[in-house]
């Protein structure tokens, strides 16, 4: 079963209820795979689980694709309940930290517009390709959802209610001193998150060169929000997205069952 090519549908899984494929997909099973009429596949679409489903008709560049057999249903909640919230950053840094999210389980990927942001564009179309091919890659039965651009402000406001804030703070107290000193260091996050188990998080990763001292007081001001440290080293910001979401899965998430 691993062998076979595995693709994210939009359409409908429906045991003998033939559906088309984009043109792209069509070209990657017909001529990249070079597979043809009665060869099969496995699809998902994130809601009726995964199938194996065969080439029923080629025609040109078009591909349609009949379900046949269902290899996995589709869980009750199948979208794990982390979010990530992250400020990008460069182009190929940012591109990775949407693809190892979505390899690490979160349900849902918001970019974060802070006051030290450095990259304040993004292009949710690419997030959603990587997305979806890391998604293909991994064996999820869903792909995250991806949101565009938001301020912090208005990104915290749109969180689901209930939702605890995990703020990965890595400075002190010290204003004189680099990265704030030893100061009003924040607990490590492996504590923080024994408390947290079986609720819904969100983690937030700041940009390079940290929150600025407004922004990390609201935050440590904010009810439901916890302070986390990743350490005495001082990460970059796709490092500390990896880091913090591997913690998460292990103490709170799956990777427990």
């Amino acid at each position: 079963m691993s062998s076979m090519p595995r693709l994210f549908v939009n359409s409908d899984l429906v045991a003998g209820n033939a559906f088309e494929l984009d043109e792209e997909q069509a070209k990657y099973l017909t001529r990249v795979m070079r597979l043809g009429v009665g060869d099969a596949a496995r699809v998902f679409n994130g809601r009726d689980g995964e199938w194996r489903a065969e080439i029923s008709a080629v025609a040109g560049r078009r591909a349609e694709m009949t379900p046949a057999e269902q290899l996995r249903e589709q869980p009750a909640q199948a979208r794990a309940p982390l979010t990530l919230l992250f400020a990008p950053v460069k182009k190929s840094e940012t591109d990775f930290i949407v693809e190892k999210a979505t390899e690490l389980g979160a349900g849902f990927i918001q970019p974060v517009i802070t006051e030290r942001t450095q990259s304040r564009t993004v292009r949710l179309d690419r997030f959603e390709k990587i997305a979806l091919e890391a998604a293909e890659q991994t064996e999820r039965l869903d792909v995250p959802l991806l949101a565009d651009a938001l301020g912090l402000d208005a990104a915290l406001e749109a969180l689901p209610a209930g939702t605890v804030l995990i703020f990965c703070d890595e400075a002190g107290d010290e204003a004189d001193a680099p990265w704030g000193g030893q100061s009003g260091r924040a607990e490590p996050m492996v504590q923080v998150l024994e408390g947290l188990k079986g609720q819904a998080a969100a983690i937030l990763i700041g940009p390079e060169g940290g929150f600025s001292p407004a922004e990390r007081g609201f935050l440590r001001a904010r009810e439901g929000t916890h302070p986390v440290s990743l350490g005495p080293r001082i990460l970059r910001a796709e490092t500390a997205a990896v880091a913090a979401m591997t913690l998460w899965q292990a103490i709170c998430g799956d990777w427990g069952n």
